[in-house]
């Protein structure tokens, strides 16, 4: 019974870390338009910090209260899943076109970033102060190419902004981050609740559990762009979000608290930089991920997965 109760909270957090972070965005991007400020640059910074909205909560929450496990591996099970689990879906039902900038400077960042987070979290150990500073330079620089680039090249970056009445604007930025609180400590409850009944390690929550409940929104939004012939962006979506994840969400949590990267994050570390530098190579020669590089991701995740279950 006590099991059944914990999943309860696990998906019920999980519904106010999303709808949270849909209100919050919402709420923003009307302030951001009300202020003036260009559709790309919302599209670049506020419309990106809430969809990492829920990864953050959860990590944030979870190194406050101590679970180091569900903390980092949020972060590193997202990123992982995101390439071989959701990706490799993803191409499976739609060849995936990729963006020449993207294969030239995103992945190449992203598999830049995940090495970094594996090398410091293996000479420092304790990802502090110091490590949250280097990653939000990192993603300040990042953002700002976004938006030098998208500008240069004439991308467009529109985000749909409902037309909100100040109050309005008010109930959606605090009722949504309310409920992004308050959906990361009912997650981090459940999911630690349901690791102790288990007996497992938190980490093993962080990188499966909790890590595919955060990883919702990308799957729903790239398997349904793929099916409606719209795939091209899905690529460019899972390398910005898990750049994002890395330099917002876990740069972020350093800077309020010290998290420890273990001797067991050593594995998973290296099947994020692996899966990262998988996802270069399948795009590298045509510039698209086709149905064969997505099933060999999913063969990929499949082993990992095991792995998890047998460690």
């Amino acid at each position: 019974m006590d099991m059944i109760c914990n999943i309860l909270l696990i998906v019920i957090g999980f519904i106010l870390l999303m709808k949270g972070a849909d209100f919050f965005v919402d709420g923003a991007a009307s302030v951001a338009t009300r202020m003036g400020i260009p559709q790309i640059v919302v599209g670049l910074t506020i419309v990106a910090f809430g969809t990492s909205a829920p990864e953050a909560a959860i990590s944030i929450g979870s190194a406050i209260r101590g679970s180091n496990g569900i903390s980092i591996g949020n972060v590193l099970g997202s990123n992982v899943m995101n390439i071989l689990l959701i990706l490799g879906i993803t191409a499976c039902i739609r060849t995936l076109h990729v963006k020449k900038s993207t294969v030239r400077i995103d992945i190449p960042f992203m598999l830049g970033v995940s090495l970094l987070l594996l090398i410091l979290g293996v000479v420092q150990v304790h990802l502090n102060l110091f490590t949250g500073i280097v990653f939000w330079i990192l993603l300040i620089a990042f953002v700002a190419y976004l938006i030098v680039y998208s500008k240069k090249n004439g991308a467009s970056e529109d985000v749909e902004t409902k037309e909100l009445a100040v109050w309005q604007i008010l109930l959606f930025i605090v009722g949504g981050l309310a409920a992004i609180v308050l959906g990361s400590d009912i997650t981090v409850d459940g999911a630690t609740a349901v690791a102790k009944i288990l007996g497992v390690d938190d980490r093993i929550i962080g990188l499966t559990v909790v890590a595919f409940g955060t990883s919702l929104p990308e799957l729903v939004t790239s398997v349904t762009a793929a099916r409606k012939g719209n795939a091209d962006i899905a690529v460019g979506n899972i390398v910005g979000s898990n750049i994002f994840n890395i330099l917002f969400v876990l740069g972020t949590t350093c800077l309020i608290r010290t998290v420890t990267f273990g001797s067991q994050f050593l594995i998973d570390g290296l099947v994020t930089v692996g899966a990262a530098a998988l996802l270069w190579l399948c795009v590298l020669p045509k510039k698209e991920l086709i149905r064969s590089g997505g099933i060999l991701m999913l063969v990929c995740y499949g082993a990992y997965f095991v792995y998890l279950l047998l460690a």
